[in-house]
């Protein structure tokens, strides 16, 4: 990799032999070695780093390369286009497995090998960490939780967070989706009345963040946020403000990936973010505190949350390593952060998709009245009882609808990974340090695996996928033990939110908007610049 021969030893040989020079020849010593120094680094980047290396002497350089300058790479491209958008063009011009290059020969790997993927996911997933860079903002909002530890630590952490997330203690966690899937379908339906119409127009996003965001904190820690009767609550606000898009907030996040002190600037997004943060922290303290104290005088709630600190208080009893405090607090900012804007944007998604496909949104229809008649009746749908009995996992439709949609657009586009050791992808040999991408914005709609209508929203492939489709041709949850341990929580909530939704509503596009398509951002999450805008009309 570029960093055996670094910046530093360079600087320290020139300055040393431009001493020499100097007094050999009796040249001014501060005008030589600073004069040497300049030539040194403007020869490191440009002739070094930027062309000598990453064509010559790089152990990467027989993995086939997209066609550039080494010096600015492929950057342009990436930062102006959709995330995953031109490395599948990449990969359907070079293979399974490219190199580009970000500014100064920076080389990057893009992975779409099923063997590579395999081997990076499954079979020693832990020699592939997120860099330090890639977890540097995203920290200091979702905590060392779940979701960014790394090695031994994310082993005892999945461990202790299993329980929490089994098939028995989601179907357990249901009611409170649809309770409040149907509360915010009824709100929207109370704004319609009271504008005497049958039609509105609604920003889907903004709804489904408020309404994700109260069924993570209710049944994930038995904690009523309440945003959708109260858009305002502080813990709502902070997420607003830590996924602000402007683009002086999009170049200062840019900047702190590199330049870490950079936070301490006082800018706007920096003082945004340690609101938030500050918000979050807080209140991930006081459920943390409450859950440990109902754990130890045993007293039993069913939420995610409880049983994971009854699990862990197991754990410590019988001598083995279970959580800390802390670690318990960030797997609470995990889960807030990440678990509801992940799924609001994925439904959000789903809705625009079924908004300009009229024939699949009626189809979809058909079967919630055949499989769930009530909810179509204003005096039943609301009936717990009922609710209870529905398995929204029976409707293969709504299972084809939902799965299509994270493939065409997963709500997570990529990961980054940087190997700890050398390794082997494929047939290619990687060293330590390599940095690596798997975009399931890229991978989920290559052609090599899901044939010439991967660009196509087709909900009916899934009833007969060719034989290429291979588990790692779908990657929006990842794969493995690093694949998203909420990933059935949030395939649950998409459906039952579905069905509340298109029980209620017929959708269509509001034209007046921007395509969402158009500016998909990646903050985290893929999410339209704009939100998603549509005409919800009372059936």
């Amino acid at each position: 990799m570029a960093s055996k021969i670094t910046l530093g030893p360079v600087l320290a040989a020139t300055a040393a032999a431009s001493i020499g020079v100097a007094k050999q020849f009796n040249l001014p010593l501060g005008l030589t070695v600073a004069a040497a120094l300049v030539a040194a680094v403007l020869g490191y980047l440009f002739l070094w780093l930027s062309w000598l290396y990453p064509l010559h002497f790089s152990e990467l350089r027989h993995i086939p390369t997209v066609a550039g300058n080494p010096l600015w790479g492929q950057f342009f491209d990436i930062i102006t286009e959709e995330v995953g958008v031109p490395q599948r063009r990449w990969h359907q011009e070079h293979g399974p497995i490219i190199r580009y290059f970000f500014p100064f020969g920076a080389e990057r790997l893009s992975v779409a090998d099923d063997e590579a993927l395999k081997h990076m996911t499954v079979k020693n997933p832990y020699n592939f960490p997120k860099p330090v860079r890639a977890k540097l903002w995203m920290v200091r909002i979702l905590g060392e939780g779940v979701l960014l530890a790394e090695g031994k630590e994310h082993v005892v952490q999945r461990k202790a967070l299993a329980a929490g997330f089994s098939i028995q203690s989601i179907r357990a966690l249901t009611p409170i989706f649809w309770e409040k899937s149907l509360l915010m379908a009824k709100l929207w339906r109370d704004e319609v009345s009271a504008a005497n119409l049958k039609t509105k127009s609604f920003e889907v996003l903004e709804w489904l963040n408020r309404c994700t965001l109260d069924i993570i904190g209710k049944a994930g820690f038995g904690y009523d946020i309440n945003s959708l009767d109260d858009p305002d609550v502080p813990i709502r606000e902070a997420y607003r403000l830590v996924f602000n898009f402007d683009i002086s907030s999009r170049l200062l996040h840019g900047m702190q990936a590199f330049i870490p002190a950079s936070k301490h600037i006082p800018a706007k997004m920096n003082r945004d973010m340690e609101t938030s943060r500050g918000i979050i922290l807080d209140k991930a303290t006081e459920i943390i505190t409450t859950k440990l104290d109902e754990a130890e005088n045993n007293v039993g709630s069913k939420d995610i949350l409880a049983l994971i600190a009854k699990e862990n208080k197991k754990l410590k009893d019988n001598g083995e390593q279970g959580l800390s405090f802390n670690t318990m607090r960030d797997q609470i900012m995990t889960f807030l952060g990440a678990g509801h804007d992940t799924t609001a944007t994925g439904v959000a998604w789903t809705i625009h998709l079924l908004s300009t496909h009229s024939e699949i949104q009626e189809r979809l229809r058909e079967e919630i009245r055949e499989h769930i008649p009530f909810l179509f009746d204003e005096e039943e749908r609301f009936d717990m009882y009922k609710l209870n009995s529905v398995d929204v996992d029976k409707l293969p439709y709504l299972d084809n609808v939902c799965r299509e949609s994270l493939r065409y657009i997963p709500p997570i586009p990529m990961t980054v990974r940087q190997s700890l050791e050398d390794d082997q992808l494929g047939p290619y040999k990687i060293p330590g340090g390599t940095v690596v991408y798997v975009l399931a914005n890229t991978i989920n709609r290559l052609s090599s695996y899901w044939g010439e209508d991967a660009d196509e929203f087709n909900p009916d492939r899934w009833d007969s996928l060719p034989e290429t489709v291979v588990p790692n041709a779908f990657m929006t949850f990842l794969q493995g033990p690093r694949g998203c341990i909420g990933r059935k929580f949030a395939e649950t909530e998409m459906k039952v939110l579905l069905c509340c939704l298109l029980s209620l509503y017929d959708f269509a596009r509001d034209y007046r908007t921007p395509d969402p398509e158009e500016w998909k951002m990646w903050r985290l999450v893929l999410r339209p610049k704009d939100g998603v805008t549509v005409k919800a009309t009372l059936l």
